[in-house]
């Protein structure tokens, strides 16, 4: 059984940094997709960030403007989310997703979701 869990979520000021980390189980990830989404309150799951298996593909939504940075360690099968000059309305659950793909619309479609953790940005 696939496993994501997800850690390094907290409650933070405007202007501070937070790395997250996704811990994958229960299979090998080689060669597959992982990214992040997020979740405000009243709000459509998003996309975030993906990366490619050797981590010559990397995808960033638009919002993020250079904040956000994804890597993974392929050894460990962990993968993170280094986020910085957070913003009050980075305020979400975070999730990590493994696997899939990016549909025709190039939107990315995983097929493995984490439980999320919070991450809450005060002004």
């Amino acid at each position: 059984q696939v496993q994501l869990v997800e850690s390094g979520g907290g409650l933070v000021q405007a202007g501070d940094s937070l790395r997250l980390s996704c811990a994958a189980s229960g299979r090998t990830f080689s060669g597959y997709l992982m990214g992040w989404f997020r979740q405000a309150p009243g709000k459509e799951r998003e996309f975030v960030a993906a990366m490619s298996w050797s981590g010559t593909m990397t995808e960033y939504a638009d919002f993020e403007k250079g904040r956000f940075t994804i890597s993974r360690d392929n050894a460990k099968n962990i993968l993170y989310l280094q986020m910085n000059n957070l913003k009050p309305e980075d305020t979400a659950v975070y999730y990590c997703a493994a696997d899939g793909e990016f549909d025709s619309s190039h939107y990315y479609r995983p097929a493995y979701w984490g439980q999320g953790t919070q991450v809450t940005v005060s002004s």
